[in-house]
């Protein structure tokens, strides 16, 4: 005949269930990435230090769904819709998680619009990502997924592999568009550079450092600070005022001290 239980059975039995582990809904390790990326803490942390980043469909990152050449994957940035937010732009920090040199570029627009295009190398494909700091000082975080072919950051460059880049370090090529986007002319330049990331034998880091866009006063109109993982001969768009000056500086150095100074008739 089975026992009654008492009060005595009843009080054990609670005494068991507290030696049975306490189950804990599972943390979020991505920071609340909406790609998943368990990158992103450790990016942002590298990218912003301890700030705040909120992501923000004002911020747009483009690049092509598959990357064929890992070399030189085009990417866009346009934070023109954060430009009556806080203030407006002050600057964008471009990065990449999964690349061993993570950090891309940082572009200060100045009197340019918040936007630009270029390419970049891409060892594996990853999440890339622009932090977008506005005036106020808050960043904002746009991102998009792109899928790359690999090894763009592990290879030299054809003009490394051949030789020809001593021939043609720091020349500038440079064009104006009209009417592009209203209210803006382009300035798509080229300046010609090996852009060694470091990560190849015998090779080591060789690349441009900044870049500066000036009128005859010196007064600077956007700034640029480039890292290893952008392309060989960097290809790079702006979006700037109708109305320019009848020429404009491009100076800037690379990392071995090399200047670039270049005028360019818009």
């Amino acid at each position: 005949m089975p026992m009654p239980l008492t009060r005595r059975h009843f009080a054990a039995g609670v005494a068991g269930l507290a030696c049975w582990p306490v189950v804990h809904a599972q943390e979020d390790q991505t920071g609340g990435d909406p790609l998943g990326s368990m990158q992103y803490p450790s990016l942002r942390e590298q990218t912003i230090g301890k700030a705040v980043a909120k992501f923000s469909d004002a911020v747009i990152v483009k690049g092509p769904d598959f990357a064929d050449d890992a070399m030189n994957v085009p990417l866009l940035v346009d934070a023109r819709g954060l430009s009556g937010t806080g203030g407006g732009v002050q600057r964008i920090r471009v990065a990449v998680d999964r690349n061993p040199v993570r950090q891309v570029l940082e572009f200060e627009p100045l009197r340019s619009l918040p936007m630009l295009a270029f390419r970049i190398r891409m060892e594996q494909a990853s999440p890339v990502r622009a932090f977008v700091q506005t005036m106020d000082g808050q960043w904002h975080v746009g991102s998009t997924w792109v899928q790359a072919s690999g090894g763009g950051c592990t290879v030299p460059g054809l003009t490394r592999a051949d030789g020809s880049w001593s021939k043609t370090l720091g020349q500038v090529q440079a064009r104006f568009f009209n009417n592009v986007i209203e209210g803006s002319r382009r300035l798509r330049l080229r300046v010609m550079h090996p852009m060694d990331t470091g990560l190849v034998s015998g090779i080591p880091s060789f690349h441009i450092e900044n870049l500066q866009l000036e009128d005859a006063g010196g007064l600077a109109w956007w700034r640029l600070v480039l890292h290893e993982p952008v392309s060989e001969n960097p290809l790079i768009t702006f979006e700037l005022p109708t109305q320019l000056p009848p020429s404009l500086r491009l100076v800037g150095r690379d990392n071995n001290g090399n200047r670039i100074d270049a005028e360019l008739r818009t």
